[in-house]
């Protein structure tokens, strides 16, 4: 059998005693990765599979797993010491609530993944609001967690398809919330009424612009257009109005391109 050399990561076992544990590993990890490295904190209640995500992260592309630990207060108090890009963590983790998550999402630079269960409740989508940036459900596609990973890096926010739905179906069922007239549905461009779609099918300013072939500032401001005219307070909410408007529809048919794997929310 061949010995693999795997880079150290701070474990919940490694935070006593804390301060020299963490700032061993913060050292080496400075000397390990480069600026270009994405540096992801793992945060799951079952040993096996976090050690199956740290598996698959290190083996992506300019990702690098800084930490793992198994509940909610460690993940907290790891991701202030070591500052990573992206936190991917567990919603089922036991001492998880939205203090928790603001906690972290308030932290410079960090980002927030949840894996949740494809039936979550409103608990979850509060998440969202708390500033979570991306809801995964577990059987998520290898590949498409590496690239959720990267997109949230990026500054993207993503859903995975059955969430978006079931986000839909809660929103449609209040009658308090709001819906874009007809007359600020009218001011919108046909180019401006593709980009919303195409922000619903969960593509990226960057991915907007390669499929439009237009420049990613270009695809930016349409989208930006777009979210004053329908008065959306945000790109989450734009997604709405595209669902509500009937340029996207839940089942996944939509009136341009193919499907995406996510459907963006910010």
């Amino acid at each position: 059998m061949t010995a693999t050399l795997v880079a150290p990561v701070v474990s919940a076992p490694e935070l006593a005693p804390r301060r020299r544990l963490t700032l061993v590993h913060q050292a080496e990890y400075g000397r390990r990765t480069t600026r270009h490295e994405i540096r992801v904190l793992v945060a799951h209640g079952q040993t096996l599979v976090r050690a199956g995500i740290r598996s698959l992260l290190e083996r992506g592309q300019s990702l690098s797993v800084v930490g793992e630990v198994g509940g909610a207060d460690e993940a907290i108090e790891l991701a202030r010491r070591l500052g990573p890009d992206v936190v991917l963590m567990d919603a089922a983790l036991p001492d998880l609530d939205i203090e928790a998550i603001r906690q972290i999402t308030a932290l410079t630079g960090v980002r927030l993944m949840l894996l949740t269960a494809a039936d979550a409740d409103e608990g979850v989508f509060q998440s969202l609001r708390a500033g979570a940036t991306a809801l995964l459900v577990p059987d998520t596609e290898p590949a498409e967690l590496l690239r959720a990973v990267r997109l949230v890096a990026r500054g993207e926010s993503l859903l995975s398809p059955s969430l978006t739905r079931r986000l839909i179906a809660e929103l449609d069922s209040r009658p308090e919330v709001r819906r874009p007239r007809t007359d600020e549905l009218a001011e919108l461009t046909e180019r401006e009424r593709e980009v919303m779609a195409l922000v619903a099918h969960g593509l990226s300013n960057n991915e907007i612009a390669e499929r439009l072939v237009v420049s990613p500032a270009t695809a930016k401001t349409h989208v930006s257009r777009a979210m004053v005219k329908l008065h959306a307070r945000d790109r989450a909410q734009l997604v709405v109005f595209a669902y509500q408007a009937g340029l996207v529809r839940p089942d996944g048919d939509a009136s341009v391109g193919d499907p995406q794997p996510f459907s963006v929310v910010t």
